[in-house]
This record gives C-alpha cells, sequence and structure tokens, in this order.
C-alpha cells in the first residue's frame, strides 16, 4: 500500500539494497495452510512484498502522513486533496472517452476546466457545487471494459496491490496525467512526496481494520480485488456495495 512516490525519496543504492532484501525475503515467506486464492498465484512472493511493503509504510508514511493531519487544519488539507484529485482527472477524462462514456467524458471535461480555473488550479472543488458528477476511471479499468481479463493479483514494491493487467496500466496513467510531462525534477519531487502524504493521510481511517485483521494481507488483497472489480464493472457485481477502505475516494468539497 506503500504510493510509488516514495521512490523519489529514497537514493538508488538504499533503494536497490532494500530491494535485494526483498528478493532475500521472498524466499523463505510463509503462506498459511488451507486451499490457496486461484487469484493469488504468486502469493509466497506477495506476501514478501506486502511485508516489505508495510515495514516501510510503518517506519516512513505512516508517521509522516499522522503528523501531517496533526498540524496541518481541515479545510488546507481538503485543497491539497482538491489539487491533486484535479491534476490526475485528465486521465479520467481520457479513459471515458476510450470506454465510449462520451456523457461523462463531456461531464468531466467540463469539470476539469471549472475547477482548474474557477478553483484556482484546483484548490477548491466549485463544479461540485454546480452538480458536476465526479467519476473516476484509469487505463485498467478501460482495458478490463475491453474484455482483458484481470490475471494474477500482484502485490508490488513501494506501489502496492495490482493484476497482471493493471500493473502496466500504471505507465499509460503517467502519461496521460499532466504529472507525466513535467521536466523539472525538484518539481517532480514535491508532487511526488506530497502526494503520498496526501493518499496515505486519507487512508489513516482503514489501518485499525487492517491491522485488526486476522491475516491483513489476505484482508488488503480480498477488499482490493473486490472494489478493483467494482469499478471495472461500474458497481454491477451482484448488488454487492463498493468494499470501504478509507475515504480517499469520496469526492472532496471547498474548505
Amino acid at each position: 500500500m506503500i504510493p510509488a512516490a516514495l521512490i523519489v525519496a529514497i537514493n538508488r543504492r538504499s533503494l536497490t539494497v532494500a530491494f535485494l532484501g526483498f528478493v532475500l525475503l521472498s524466499g523463505c515467506a510463509t503462506v498459511p495452510a488451507g486451499k490457496r486464492d486461484p487469484r493469488d498465484r504468486f502469493e509466497r512472493v506477495n506476501r514478501s512484498v506486502y511485508k516489505f511493503n508495510t515495514s516501510l509504510d510503518h517506519a516512513i508514511l505512516r508517521p509522516v502522513a499522522r503528523a501531517y493531519v496533526r498540524v496541518t487544519p481541515d479545510g488546507a488539507r481538503r485543497c491539497v486533496a482538491n489539487f491533486f484529485g484535479n491534476l490526475v482527472y485528465p486521465t479520467t477524462i481520457v479513459n471515458d472517452v476510450l470506454q465510449g462514456k462520451v456523457r461523462d467524458g463531456l461531464s468531466d471535461s467540463a469539470r476539469f476546466g471549472i475547477n482548474t480555473v474557477a478553483g484556482i488550479g484546483g484548490l477548491f472543488d466549485p463544479a461540485s457545487r454546480w452538480n458536476f458528477d465526479k467519476h473516476d476511471e484509469d487505463f485498467g479499468q478501460t482495458l478490463g471494459k475491453w474484455g482483458v481479463p484481470a490475471g494474477p493479483y500482484l502485490m508490488l514494491p513501494l506501489l502496492g496491490p495490482s493484476t497482471a493487467r493493471d500493473a502496466p496500466a500504471r505507465l499509460v496513467d503517467h502519461f496521460t496525467s499532466p504529472e507525466g510531462y513535467i521536466a523539472d525534477t525538484a518539481a517532480i519531487v514535491a508532487l511526488t512526496v506530497s502526494g503520498a502524504i496526501n493518499t496515505r493521510a486519507g487512508l489513516l481511517s482503514s489501518d485499525p481494520l487492517v491491522d485488526g485483521a486476522y491475516d491483513p494481507y489476505a484482508f488488503v488483497r480480498d477488499a482490493w480485488l473486490q472494489r478493483r472489480e467494482y469499478k471495472v464493472r461500474d458497481g454491477n457485481v451482484a448488488s454487492e456495495p463498493e468494499p470501504d477502505l478509507g475515504p480517499e475516494d469520496e469526492t472532496p468539497h471547498d474548505p
């Protein structure tokens, strides 16, 4: 559950050592007895990566996110969440079009324009007050709509839960976001680190659920896969509600 932003916060040598440590750990990870989940054919390695990610999260990102929440007013945090939500919104627009959701694409384009201009670069969210619905699409969902199967579950180092379909789709999402075209290294570092803190702060409320689970790895895997399927199918999954992993996907509003 560690965002990609941590990559830029760790120098190359440290990252190499950490990854080699993960590789060594993968050979000694234990898998609980019982029937294996057919979606998780690489469970032994995935559990090692999860342990690696969780260790980094508990040592670095979670304490920083908690401090951020303590010292930053609610209104300021909402502005930050609004900004990052707006920054990646072009990805949603592109995938609206790729999925043939013309009406959603027009609505999302208007939303992006309104919040960028009237919302001062996306810091505020006037589009929600003006009843422009918010959607959430990415290229992994688009591939799912096109009939590409999810494939095996993958726990990626630093990046968190994914699948064989969704992992490479992240690269496409990167280049449909303005962040993919920023050349200034300092700006990239600032955006990725602050974005990681913002995302982790939004997940703090789910920590007790994960920490209190009998098997936190399986809990995260099952909840993530269920939620992902819900999003790919636009909610049409046996009438089950979308799993709640935290408030990160709630539509932010003006302070």
